[in-house]
């Protein structure tokens, strides 16, 4: 990846951040409690009109290997 597209990323993460201040919190917060095998991940997205759509995951030992993979890549 060329800094270009680092700087790019840099400031539309900084956008994000500014917008939605919380969300950061709450991944800093659940990384320091940690995710096991076993955690359930539930996410819900609602649209405009007010329409939810959710779905959730149990996390297995696999998902744990894939975490570890991803956290590995920094």
């Amino acid at each position: 990846m060329d800094i270009n597209s680092l700087m790019h990323i840099k400031g539309a993460w900084d956008t994000f951040v500014a917008n939605h201040p919380k969300f950061p919190m709450f991944m800093k917060a659940v990384t320091a409690k940690g995710i096991k095998e076993g955690t359930v991940i539930e996410v819900t997205i609602t649209d405009p009109e007010g329409n939810p759509l959710s779905t959730n995951i149990k996390v297995t030992e696999s998902d744990m290997q894939l975490f570890e993979t991803i956290k590995n890549l920094r």
